[in-house]
């Protein structure tokens, strides 16, 4: 194996943990049912989860799309530079 098929390796390895660890941090699409069942949360602690799961689920998007381009391009070094 190469140089470059460590190094590649290696960033895939860390690109796939944070997208598991960001996707576990984010709020399950139900949890903002609790206002039908009488759950109180105030105006402020709403808005704040609101903004970061945006966030989170922005973050996530970027590091799918680059862990795909890291994949092909992963395939192309191994098939044209490796041995």
């Amino acid at each position: 194996m190469t140089v470059y098929e460590y190094v590649i390796g290696a960033v895939l390895l860390l690109f796939s943990v944070l997208i598991i660890v960001i996707v576990l941090m984010q709020q399950g699409r139900e949890a903002n049912l609790g206002a039908i069942s009488g759950g109180a949360d105030s105006f402020m602690e709403k808005g704040k989860a609101r903004t970061l799961d945006a966030l989170l689920e922005k973050y996530t998007k970027v590091i799918a799309v680059v862990y795909f381009v890291l994949v092909l391009g992963a395939m192309l070094i191994t098939r044209y530079l490796g041995a």
